[in-house]
């Protein structure tokens, strides 16, 4: 089935991807005389920074997402479309859809210029086996089967009579030792020492341990060393353990094995596993990189010119995390990054000048717990309550929609002050797997 090329005036621009990245290449081109086609397989932008806590019953889903209609709904020179992205015909200049909502498959949606920003999800390094058992925090559905899991292991500890298993029920294990996973590890850490402790009668809450699994020698390994030493101190006082230059070698439904640097092996048993660990490139990086018949690089991404564009392919653009740029140094996988960079694309269509992209670093966030939190910004070290008010203001700032703002503001005053969590329902996705082996 295929589409008929639209007579209205205008370029016709696609942009596949709602995330940061497409979504400011989107809206950056609302002054401009061309026609934008915005395509994503789900219909709301997700504030993926803010998804662990959604995980941890700190926020709801509905504060963190925002639908792509809404957001573009004063932007009169742009559509949203709802399906998913099946090939790139570049030669015939089509995105080739499929899975719309009125059932329709193959739909082909011509392009003047393609802009292209799928993102990544979490690796797990060839071992595809335990994603069923560790969780990712890439998008919404994981954040909410990640928030039933680990509410459903208090839940489970609560009735379980065998000492070992309740310690096992009680264990918690995050598995990478970026921003996320610091952040979700103190986050579990304060739900149960804080916000549960009263809720439950036949178990202390408090005694729970986390776990946080690092391959390197130090947390935060983005951070300088003086903020990574601070964070880890934070978080031991949490009652975090890090576990560094420790790598992950299986993962079942009740256990984690681990392996330490000097080779030795030994498992932990525990229920709820959190995977934030490696990232790989969407899907749509191979499909393009097999549309102009290149590979894609270790990390799954599509080689791209300074400008961000396809070689050979002028018209066709892609950002965020499933780019390399040729020649230049591998950026962050964070959000600034993909922001600025469908900014740039934007102003490369508007202006037609196309000059190298440079990313301007702004710095690096993360928060620890309640008040504590290190931030790097242009060479400004910040740690403790400073730093975290910073992080309240930035993530407040870039979060969509003043609706959003005010409702995240509101909660975290709320919690701030009671130490209470409001949104910790639990709803499994479908995909849990047995807990009792």
């Amino acid at each position: 089935m295929a589409a008929t090329p639209s007579t209205e005036p205008g370029r016709h621009v696609v942009v596949v991807g709602g995330g940061f990245g497409g979504l400011q290449a989107a809206r950056g081109l609302r002054s401009a005389d061309v026609r934008v086609t915005l395509v994503d397989r789900r219909n709301f932008h997700l504030f993926q920074p803010l998804a662990y806590q959604v995980a941890t019953g700190e926020l709801s889903a509905v504060e963190i997402t925002t639908p792509l209609r809404q957001i573009l709904r004063r932007q009169k020179n742009a559509r949203v479309i709802l399906a998913e992205v099946k090939a790139f015909d570049l030669d015939r200049r089509v995105v080739v859809l499929d899975e719309l909502p009125n059932g329709a498959r193959s739909l082909e949606l011509p392009y003047d210029t393609l802009v292209v920003a799928g993102g990544s999800a979490y690796s797990y390094f060839g071992h595809d086996e335990w994603a069923p058992f560790a969780p990712e925090l890439k998008s919404l559905e994981g954040a909410l089967e990640l928030r039933a899991r680990l509410l459903t292991a208090f839940e489970a500890a609560e009735v379980e009579t065998n000492e070992d298993d309740r310690r096992a029920w009680l264990t918690f294990v995050v598995v990478g030792a970026g921003p996320t996973g610091v952040e979700m590890a103190g986050q579990i850490a304060e739900l149960a020492r804080d916000t549960l402790r009263r809720d439950f009668h036949d178990i202390d809450t408090g005694t729970a341990r986390v776990l946080l699994i690092e391959a390197a020698d130090r947390v935060l390994t983005s951070f300088p060393t003086r903020l990574s030493r601070r964070a880890a101190r934070a978080l031991e006082k949490l009652g975090v353990t890090p576990m560094l230059q420790t790598t992950v070698v299986g993962v079942t439904a009740d256990a984690v094995e681990l392996m330490a640097a000097d080779g030795t092996h030994h498992k932990v048993k525990t229920r709820s596993v959190v995977w934030a660990a490696g990232v790989t490139a969407s899907s749509l990086a191979g499909l393009l990189a097999s549309a102009i018949g290149a590979e894609t690089d270790r990390a799954g991404r599509v080689l791209v010119e300074p400008d961000l564009s396809l070689p050979g392919h002028p018209e066709v653009f892609a950002a965020g995390d499933m780019v390399a740029i040729r020649g230049a140094a591998s950026l962050p996988g964070v959000a600034p990054v993909a922001m600025q960079q469908g900014r740039s694309i934007a102003k490369v269509i508007r202006t037609g000048e196309r000059k190298p992209f440079h990313y301007v670093d702004k710095g690096n966030l993360a928060t620890i717990g309640r008040s504590h939190a290190v931030a790097e910004i242009k060479g400004l070290q910040l740690s403790g309550f400073l730093a975290w008010l910073t992080w309240l203001g930035v993530h407040l700032v870039y979060l969509i929609g003043f609706q959003n703002r005010l409702l995240v503001l509101l909660r975290w005053m709320f919690s701030y002050v009671t130490r209470g969590r409001g949104a910790r329902i639990i709803q499994h996705s479908g995909t849990t797997p047995p807990r009792k082996p």
